[in-house]
């Protein structure tokens, strides 16, 4: 059955082709989202860009032949109208009908009269607006399109039992091939879904064990010996190889990174990843204190510095949101830019006041590299255009980019570029976005399976007990 989707403005600022999304619905533009869209379309923002892209999508529309205001076929088969109101009544509360806000959500009230054997949905991002528009008794979704599945970003690492022959084997040859049943199906072949009861998610979330999901490309996977429990439980860590079609035990260096060893599991099997050159993207989801920035620093560090597989490590984090001038502070661009990027500065001082190749370095040591080149600290502003070849790319705070700015990030990247994408869906500052619309996540799910790509869920604190306890209490 056919339905009404009424659209807020930001659903558009979000995606310009989310007009075409809606498959062979109505879609109902308010006029005042156009009025809306107008006043972004001079900044040179990301959200500027999707301003300016609905507005010439929409007059690529009209001059089709068919008018706006009567209604336009799209390809789809859906069908696009801009609904102007003829009159404003009263809303059934008392809501300020100056907003523009209001406006557009009695615009969907009077969509909903003047059809009312079509199903009228309002479509839009913001979480008060749609609970506005529920206790007025209008239904309200927010935008599907680019959302992601929650199980699927919480199955980062895998549990299964072995045989102690299988244990000794894997210990002994560093690979240990799998049942088929655990292995997604090639190409032709027919999928046959592994035993919940030895295969688990490595977090225990019920629902992933629940789906047996498959082992998919560069998954951890923590081996646990089912032979003599007597002598004491053996387990062992690996990465899931797609190519070989095995569990191989994982490369990270008992000496430790840059000074730095990791504190548990997921840590460890992080700096497997993040060493390893022919993975081209990672993405570190974890809550604060975990160390996913301070792990993608070290892994930068050795790989650009010590073994020189790339040119230069380039650290970057959104200044909110992407694109956004980085305001009127005083100074050169270098002292506009401390107070967003202080973090990053925070985490080198610590690493190589640690110890780097052996030795401990002075605090400031990491200037020399700034100096050099081999290291560079900048805004995500100007990235749009750029090709970016043999480089270590970190974005930090990732979860506050949307799916289309990290694609804009991501296809930067030039022949033998490695990026690296941290963050925790949890603490979103743009309000364009949430837990499970956000880039970061949404680049995770895109890319689960893919060889070149890989995820990792960080659950432990370790900065400090303070700070962990902080992080699960408050």
């Amino acid at each position: 059955m056919k339905k009404n989707y009424v659209l807020d403005t930001n659903i558009l600022l979000h995606d310009p082709y989310a007009i075409c999304k809606f498959d062979d619905n109505n879609v109902i533009i308010p006029i005042f989202v156009i009025e809306e869209v107008d006043q972004f379309k001079r900044e040179g923002t990301e959200r500027g860009r999707n301003a300016r892209q609905v507005v010439r999508l929409l007059d690529e529309l009209r001059e089709s032949g068919e008018s706006l205001a009567t209604g336009v076929t799209l390809a789809t088969g859906g069908f696009l109208k801009v609904a102007v109101p003829e009159l404003h009544p009263e809303l059934p509360s008392a809501i300020d009908k100056a907003a523009m806000d209001a406006a557009i959500l009695q615009t969907a009230f009077d969509v909903r009269e003047a059809d009312l054997n079509t199903p009228t949905v309002f479509v839009t991002m913001d979480t008060n607006l749609r609970i506005r528009a529920d206790a007025l008794g209008m239904v309200a979704e927010t935008y599907e399109n680019q959302r992601v599945e929650p199980q699927r970003l919480e199955t980062g690492s895998r549990e299964l039992e072995v045989s102690t022959g299988d244990m000794d084997m894997f210990f002994q040859e560093g690979r240990y091939t799998p049942p088929p049943s655990f292995l997604a199906p090639e190409k032709g072949e027919k999928a046959e879904r592994p035993s919940t009861s030895s295969l688990s998610s490595g977090d225990g979330h019920a629902a992933a064990r629940a789906a047996g999901a498959f082992l998919v490309a560069n998954m951890s996977v923590l081996l646990r010996d089912r032979g003599d429990r007597a002598s004491g439980e053996r387990t062992a860590l690996g990465r899931y190889d797609a190519a070989r079609r095995q569990i191989v035990s994982l490369r990270t260096p008992r000496e430790g990174i840059v000074g730095i060893r990791p504190r548990n599991k997921e840590q460890s099997h992080a700096i497997d990843l993040l060493l390893d050159e022919q993975i081209r993207l990672v993405t570190l989801v974890g809550k604060a204190g975990t160390g996913k920035t301070l792990l993608a620093l070290a892994a930068g560090l050795k790989s650009t510095v010590e073994d020189c597989l790339y040119t230069r490590m380039l650290v970057s984090r959104p200044v909110m949101p992407l694109g956004r001038d980085i305001g009127f502070l005083p100074g050169d661009v270098d002292e506009k830019l401390n107070p967003w990027m202080q973090p990053i500065f925070d985490n080198l001082e610590f690493l190589f006041s640690s110890g780097t190749s052996g030795k401990k370095m002075g605090p400031r040591a990491y200037a020399e590299l700034l100096e050099s080149g081999q290291l560079q600290v900048e805004p995500l502003t100007y990235i749009r255009g750029r090709s970016l070849p043999q480089q270590y790319i970190i974005v930090d705070e990732a979860q506050n980019l949307t799916p289309h700015e990290v694609k804009t990030i991501i296809t930067r990247s030039g022949d033998g570029t490695k990026i690296v994408l941290t963050g925790d869906p949890e603490q979103i500052d743009n309000p364009y976005v949430d837990s499970l619309s956000n880039g970061l996540s949404v680049a995770a799910d895109r890319f689960r399976g893919q060889r070149v790509a890989a995820h990792v869920v960080l659950t432990r604190g370790e900065r400090s007990e303070l700070a962990e306890l902080a992080a699960n209490l408050l």
